[in-house]
């Protein structure tokens, strides 16, 4: 490491130095001496040989590891576990200090923060109104899903963050040395109280616990920086030249989730759970509003005898039923309790327990947060006309903001299922009302027309006198639950119902049927709906047909008036996890960018708004990476101010559970959003790129199906080299590991796919296909293809994110520690055949890389991201040699619970370690 690198990174040696020997000290003293010794010793050999590379090293490791026993195994997996977790809270807190860093050294803010785009804005002389006119039409949300890759428990994470909270104490400028070994001594104490914490949960997961963890998630981040940020960007607008006052835009950030909404291949997800997760989403945003009202109440005692009120204000004192004489010349706190009483009067209403004080006397609920809004109004515009701008621009402002961005719902839940599914509910619908007795036999255009006759009709198809099935009882009840929820917890609460595995369209009109059940879509020549009917295109052969899917569903009268009641906006979902699964990583990408594209035009040829819903994941193999860049990358056009996209797995905890990081995270979801937004521009994509990715696509493609769909053996190789059975056996979430019970991949949900891959370190689905593909380029075109390739990366957004994504996987791979994977399964000549194949197209893929970018080694552009794989390949290594013993011995009959504890501590561990592996 050269002098300069060096020396930036000093902080974050002495942080990690330090946690790892307090981490130590715990465990000489919980465990004893000769543990202590015994797990010093790996860790050495461990150092010595990776970044040593040297031989006795590595063979002696192997050794020492091989021959602990259960219980020390289970002891050792802890230990390079929980110094996974403590290095991890190292780098956060070390990217943060930099971060000042560079703001304190005067450097440029970065183009993904707020402080760089507006920065810019500036400097191109954008005026306030044109910049009021864009970002009033921009909205991002970030949908937090309950997808299980998640190996964390909450009481983890809450012991993170005061790890990483008192690490920033400690070091803080002007800290005494009295107060830096006070900062230490709380380290200790939470280092072994984590020490002595169990990292598995002893039970599988209930929806209600996802319910509770999601939750988390705003009281870490989301309830104080969306407010924040909201304010900051209406402050940076106001700075701007131009005409007019600071504005109040619409919110600019939200969040969404589909915990509680979300049952498609969970059955555990039902009616009764999607109340739940309103109940406790509303109680969690009405003890927000409750415990700032009554702090905005303390810190507004001001006189009418030393300020002026408006009529409004006094009026609306005069209706608050505190009579206390001690307040009667102070009419913002009377009117304050007033506010808390009607707040307290709606939670009941609502039916939700919440923390808060008695209420002074009996008041009217308010009817919608528009109410209580509007009451806020009147106090925000009292105060500014009376000289009190710098009072509401406080607390009150930011609960204004968080009014405007939360309502009564907190997050809007969407409503997810598979289309086959909804099948199977009409099935039973028309049949059981003498419509039709064969709908699942009949063709596509039978089906639409009977669904657009239902759609015409007032008359529902359920009936008092039919037995329905479980399943279908089941469905129609989690639509009752959710008009009813719509009706009391206001329109934003339920906006989307997305059908998993959309084909065609009259798996559209299936889930308007079905909603017109519940009362949520209006029948009638020109029906209307209160949610969007999102189709997910999921598979590579749904995403090819969703332009033409579109296309027919806006040629239907039906549609085109359903759109029109929801604003002229359609949303399209776009699934990431399960192309890549289908596919494989390049033909994935390559084809979710051509639905964009061929999409875009089919709504332009409508005139209908697109909201695209992007389905990603956490780790490339399901459509992650750095967000900010690939938003930039998505097709002109395709960004059109509205966005969402999915947060999924352990990406949430490392992108919101620290606050500053989490305010980071969502200020480059928005500069990204508005900068795509802006860029309707054609780009430099020369005629043959397209044709270049078509032939690269079908290349890579038919090495992929090859080797996953068509290999004899592949499936018993998967099963037998990844811990795929062991990953579904933890309580890691409520969903099933695969959407039927069957041992085929098709069947497997994407998530455990490539979460079982990244375990054993080849990272299979982030890059398969790809080496062949340009291999047989290079091979038809030469230097001419290189330099055509070359080309694209520099110029390409699309072409370059695609590749820095596998890249970043591409050194995280190492197929030195999956050979030993290999070795579990029971047929040899299988193993090393189908292994064999990995290896060689793993080699092609790096050659590949190296020859389009010119690169010379991984993350040339990204040596933070460098120095951190590097350090952490020692501290990874021996948990995947002991995973892959402590398989061989639970596989070979050894069924004790240490056994079968110690597998689950190193999937734990090494999905610490990883990062960003689900």
């Amino acid at each position: 490491m050269d002098t300069p690198a060096r020396d930036k990174d000093a902080s974050l040696g002495e942080d990690i130095r330090l946690l790892g020997r307090i981490l130590g000290d715990t465990i000489r003293d919980h465990e004893g001496e000769f543990t202590f010794d015994l797990i010093e010793t790996i860790r050495k050999l461990a150092v010595a040989s990776r970044r040593l590379e040297d031989v006795e090293s590595r063979k002696s490791l192997a050794r020492t590891l091989d021959a602990l026993t259960d219980e020390q195994a289970v002891l050792v997996v802890r230990a390079f576990s929980y110094f996974s977790l403590l290095a991890n809270i190292a780098e956060d807190r070390h990217h943060l200090r930099r971060q000042r860093q560079h703001r304190q050294d005067g450097m440029e803010p970065l183009a993904s923060t707020l402080r760089g785009f507006f920065r810019e804005a500036k400097s191109r002389g954008t005026r306030r109104e044109d910049s009021i006119a864009t970002l009033s039409k921009v909205h991002v949300a970030a949908v937090l899903t309950a997808h299980p890759t998640e190996v964390q428990r909450k009481s983890t994470l809450d012991a993170q963050l005061a790890i990483a909270d008192w690490l920033a104490r400690r070091d803080a400028p002007g800290t005494l040395s009295e107060e830096r070994t006070a900062a230490e001594i709380e380290l200790r104490r939470l280092i072994a109280s984590l020490w002595q914490t169990r990292m598995l949960r002893p039970v599988k997961l209930a929806v209600r616990d996802e319910i509770e963890n999601a939750l988390a998630f705003f009281g870490y981040t989301f309830i104080s920086e969306l407010p924040a940020l909201q304010a900051d960007v209406e402050d940076a607008i106001a700075e701007l030249p131009g005409d007019g006052a600071r504005p109040q835009l619409p919110p600019v950030l939200s969040v969404g989730s589909w915990v509680g909404g979300d049952r498609d291949g969970n059955p555990f997800v039902t009616a009764e759970t999607l109340e739940q997760a309103f109940r406790r989403q509303g109680q969690t945003a009405f003890d927000h509003y409750l415990a700032e009202v009554h702090a905005l109440g303390a810190e507004l005692p001001v006189s009418r005898l030393l300020a002026r009120m408006t009529p409004a204000l006094e009026r609306l004192a005069e209706t608050s039923p505190d009579r206390s004489p001690h307040r009667q010349d102070e009419p913002y706190r009377r009117a304050l309790t007033g506010v808390y009483a009607r707040l307290v009067a709606t939670a009941d209403a609502l039916g939700l327990q919440v923390a808060s004080r008695t209420a002074v006397g009996a008041v009217e609920p308010y009817s919608d947060p528009q109410a209580f809004a509007a009451d806020l109004d009147i106090i925000d515009a009292s105060l500014r006309g009376n000289n009190g701008a710098l009072l509401a621009d406080g607390r009150l402002r930011r609960l204004r903001s968080a009014l405007r961005v939360f309502g009564f719902h907190l997050a809007t839940v969407d409503l997810r299922q598979n289309s086959a599914v909804h099948e199977e509910v009409m099935v039973e619908l028309l049949r059981g009302a003498n419509v039709e007795n064969d709908y699942a036999g009949a063709g596509e255009d039978v089906r639409q027309r009977i669904l657009r006759e239902e759609l015409s009709s007032p008359r529902m198809l359920r009936s008092l006198f039919v037995d329905y099935s479980e399943l279908a009882r089941g469905e129609l009840a989690i639509l009752e639950t959710a008009a009813t929820t719509h009706r009391r917890m206001g329109a934003a609460a339920i906006r989307q119902h997305v059908i998993s595995k959309a084909e065609s369209v009259s798996d559209m009109l299936e889930v308007a049927v079905l909603l017109k059940e519940a009362g949520l879509v209006t029948p009638g020549e020109k029906p209307t709906s209160r949610l969007q009917i999102v189709p997910l295109f999921e598979t590579i052969a749904d995403l090819r047909r969703a332009p033409e899917t579109m296309r027919e569903w806006f040629a239907l009268p039906e549609a085109r008036s359903i759109v029109a009641s929801l604003g002229g906006v359609q949303e399209v979902m776009l699934g990431y996890s399960d192309s890549n699964k289908d596919g494989g990583y390049l033909t994935s990408n390559w084809e979710l960018y051509k639905a964009e594209v061929a999409l875009v035009e089919v709504f332009r040829e409508a005139g209908v708004r697109l909201r695209f819903f992007h389905g990603r994941g956490g780790t490339v193999g399901r459509g992650g990476g750095p967000s900010y860049d690939a938003i930039l990358a998505q097709p002109p056009g395709s960004v059109q101010g509205e966005l969402r996209l999915t947060e999924q797995g352990e990406v949430i905890a490392s992108k919101y559970s620290n606050r500053d990081i989490g305010r980071r995270n969502l200020e480059a979801l928005l500069a990204a959003t508005v900068r795509a937004t802006l860029d309707t521009a054609p780009r430099a994509e020369h005629s043959d790129y397209h044709a270049v990715m078509d032939e690269l696509s079908a290349t890579a493609y038919a090495a992929y199906r090859d080797l996953v769909y068509e290999t004899p053996g592949f499936v018993d190789f998967f099963r037998a080299t990844t811990p795929i059975r062991e990953i579904a056996e933890l309580n890691i979430g409520s969903r099933p590991a695969s959407r039927k019970p069957s041992e085929r991949i098709e069947d497997l949900r994407a998530i455990p796919w490539v979460f079982s891959w990244a375990q054993c370190r080849v990272m299979l689905p982030g890059w398969y296909g790809l080496g062949s593909a340009v291999d047989s380029f290079l091979g038809r075109r030469g230097p001419e293809g290189q330099a055509v390739l070359a080309e694209m990366w520099r110029t390409w957004p699309f072409f370059r994110a695609m590749l820095s994504n596998l890249e970043m996987l591409l050194a995280k791979a190492d197929l030195s520690v999956a050979a030993r994977y290999k070795d579990l399964v029971p047929d040899p000549v299988l193993a090393d055949a189908i292994f064999s194949r990995i290896r060689t197209e793993l080699d092609a893929t790096v050659r590949a890389f190296f020859t389009i970018t010119g690169s010379i080694g991984f993350l040339e552009s990204n040596p933070a991201l460098a120095r951190s794989i590097r350090n952490r390949f020692p501290y990874l290594d021996p948990l995947n040699h002991l995973q892959v013993e402590l398989l061989k011995r639970y596989r070979a009959g050894a069924t004790e619970v240490k056994v079968k504890r110690g597998i689950h501590l190193t999937i734990n561990g090494l999905a610490a370690g990883l990062r960003n592996s689900g």
